[in-house]
């Protein structure tokens, strides 16, 4: 048996899984013409299983194409490549293409000398604009982040409910948010969702969903950034217990020299450490604005991605944090987010978000034009007071 024999029998067992019928935001934003497309992601969000509809789009017999993984080859990618098309490939996908050696350089001569299609699908701390090989004309990047409480509901309930824009909300909230709580209890699922709703996998079992969770975290930290990044084991730990003193830190109080004092840690490498969270997927950083891995400033606030983590990583979980969590995650796909001096954050450089409970009010944002109040545990909001579960249905 040829080596492209074993790999099409792991490949027909790829095209033989069911594939689900829904399909993530980011399906629509693919544009199936280009040559090489990339899907980056953290672990766990869904990657794998976006590439397989992507490639169910085409009208290519199955036949046609073939599904490797980066850790299971022993031949180079091109060598793989140039097999498959001499045998009449025309599809070839790649999962977790970050394991596979000099990868950039791979897809550049199967871009050049192949007349193939390439999906592939890699970490999200993939250091691509660092490679040695100009990817950005070769490859059409994209990137799959956590699970929108829209999809969430998709997935877990059935729901059919239309992606909102930011303008929709603003302008129409209490319609939207009444027509949608007739269909279901908003409140009662958007507590489902902040607990397992931001990873598709919560479909393979609840009980075992942070298990699940708590080790995806352990393989991004300890395989994907140790090799990534070249950090060693004890370096790994030590970010490890960085982004449990992350969590338990409140947003408005973060206190960078007490951080990097509690992790033992310089500023600087603090900062490098923050870097490759936030590249991880595994943090969000309003403000600091990194170049070449530094920090040019203090960063304003510091998140973990997605409110799940929280249930993960934090002893105490900090409500405030959770909700800010929430609105940074759904709100930055589609729109640029600030830290505002008066308010939480402003979006876009022009509208302002005060984040809070049911009675939060107007005093920090009075007479501010463009502010808003987001509020947590209410289910339809009133003039420019607005349910905060509602936000989670941008993309």
């Amino acid at each position: 048996m040829t080596s492209l024999e074993k790999l099409y029998e792991f490949s027909n067992l790829y095209f033989s899984l069911p594939t689900p019928r829904f399909k993530r935001y980011l399906f629509d934003k693919i544009d199936f013409a280009s040559k090489i497309i990339g899907i980056l992601g953290q672990r766990g969000v869904g990657k794998t299983t976006l590439i397989r509809q992507i490639a169910q789009n085409y009208e290519i017999p199955s036949s046609k194409m073939l599904y490797i993984s980066s850790d299971n080859i022993t031949d180079s990618l091109s060598q793989i490549a140039k097999q498959f098309s001499a045998y009449g490939g025309k599809l070839l996908i790649i999962d977790e293409i970050h394991k596979a050696d000099n990868f950039a350089n791979e897809l550049k001569i199967i871009y050049d000398f192949l007349d193939i299609k390439v999906i592939f699908s890699g970490s999200s701390a993939l250091e691509i604009e660092n490679s040695k090989v100009d990817l950005s004309r070769r490859v059409l990047f994209y990137e799959l982040h956590s699970l929108s409480f829209r999809e969430f509901l998709a997935i877990k309930f059935g729901f059919d409910l239309p992606i909102l824009t930011l303008s929709d909300i603003l302008q129409n909230h209490q319609n939207i948010a009444l027509k949608i709580t007739k269909q279901m209890k908003s409140l009662e699922y958007f507590a489902l969702y902040k607990e397992f709703g931001a990873y598709p996998f919560f479909t393979e079992g609840e009980i075992g969903y942070k298990l699940r969770l708590n080790e995806i975290i352990n393989i991004i930290l300890d395989s994907e950034v140790a090799t990534i990044y070249n950090v060693d084991s004890d370096k790994i730990n030590t970010i490890r217990k960085l982004l449990h003193l992350l969590c338990s830190s409140v947003p408005l109080g973060l206190n960078i020299q007490n951080i990097a004092q509690s992790a033992a840690v310089s500023r600087n490498t603090l900062y490098s450490y923050l870097y490759y969270l936030q590249k991880a997927n595994l943090i969000e950083i309003i403000g600091g604005n990194f170049a070449n891995k530094k920090l040019l400033n203090k960063p304003d606030k510091i998140y973990l991605e997605n409110t799940n983590l929280y249930n993960i990583l934090c002893s105490n979980k900090n409500i405030g944090s959770i909700r800010e969590s929430f609105f940074v995650s759904q709100i930055k796909i589609n729109h640029n987010i600030k830290y505002a001096k008066k308010g939480d954050f402003i979006v876009d450089d022009t509208y302002i978000f005060e984040i809070g409970g049911k009675n939060k009010g107007f005093e920090q944002i009075k007479d501010i034009k463009n502010s808003f109040v987001i509020s947590d545990d209410i289910e339809v909001g009133f003039g420019n007071k607005i349910p905060l579960w509602l936000f989670g249905f941008l993309y």
